[in-house]
């Protein structure tokens, strides 16, 4: 349990981070890596919020305005600077390393011995317990709130921009605002995470964003193998138990003995193998169609 609960925690609390990164990489079919700058914004702008007296609810509220902003940034080099979708997120991402900078004024902020969102509530339960219900509460929300925006009309129309865009243009719809509009929502959720994920470590640091991309694409891709994507509601309980599971074989490979220093690299091919998935299954079904023959 003391190994299962805290990993549970933080893969709720990544999971946030990994809705974003659906939102762009599913939904607009977009591989947006302002993400790797967005997700250290939110913990700088929580983590300068907090040591200044903030309302922690406050500070990620405001770190979630931040992270907006930067979608709104690399949308605006996308569609209308005409820069490709790839460039426009390096650019914002590199911005962003500066920009946090100078949110912090250091390379490391502390947040030990401040009020975070998990320390705020008058609840008789232990730390990882805590974070566990706070990060659960947040997902659901998030979940709902997603769930609702994206059956409306305009969401309807973000999703049908990823999915042909010169159809929906066809229809009247501006792409260049729903474009915009999922990055903001994208890069708002990851700053959200960033603050969350700051707050439970007890420190914000400029280079915490390092990977994030790979990280998102690998509980997007792990939730969609295992659980399965028949609906939209299915698809973002895929992503969120996609991340606690990503975070889950992390702590058994370090369980087990892996060095530190390799996780990067154990990720990336982790993410090789879960993207490859789905061409060994259709490999897989095409014989079994045969042998059946």
């Amino acid at each position: 349990m003391d190994l299962i609960i805290p990993t549970i925690s933080q893969g709720l609390l990544w999971s946030v981070m990994s809705i974003g990164v659906y939102l762009t990489f599913r939904v607009l079919d977009i591989a947006d890596l302002t993400v790797e700058g967005s997700f250290p914004l939110g913990g700088a702008v929580a983590a300068a919020l907090l040591t200044a007296g903030y309302n922690p609810i406050t500070a990620i509220l405001i770190a979630c305005v931040a992270g907006m902003l930067s979608g709104v940034v690399t949308g605006f080099l996308h569609t209308k600077l005409k820069i490709p979708a790839l460039l426009a997120g390096i650019l914002s991402m590199i911005a962003l390393y500066s920009v946090n900078l100078r949110i912090m004024g250091k390379a490391n902020l502390s947040l030990l011995q401040l009020d975070t969102i998990f320390t705020i509530f008058p609840i008789p339960l232990d730390n990882q317990m805590m974070v566990l219900l706070v990060g659960f509460v947040i997902v659901l929300v998030v979940g709902i709130i997603n769930y609702w925006f994206f059956g409306t009309e305009i969401g309807a129309a973000i999703r049908a921009t990823g999915f042909n865009q010169h159809m929906i243009r066809a229809n009247g719809v501006n792409t260049n605002t729903t474009i915009i509009l999922g990055l903001l929502m994208s890069n708002g959720l990851v700053a959200v995470s960033g603050a969350l994920v700051a707050q439970s470590n007890g420190f914000a640091d400029v280079g915490m964003g390092v990977g994030t991309i790979v990280i998102g694409l690998a509980s997007v891709i792990i939730g969609e193998v295992l659980f399965g994507t028949k609906s939209f509601r299915n698809c973002l309980i895929s992503v969120v138990l996609g991340s606690i599971v990503y975070r889950i074989v992390i702590a058994i490979v370090l369980q087990i003995g892996m060095p530190p220093n390799d996780l990067k690299l154990f990720t990336a091919v982790l993410v090789t193998l879960a993207l490859s998935m789905p061409l060994f299954k259709a490999k897989l079904n095409d014989k079994r169609r045969r042998m059946a023959r």
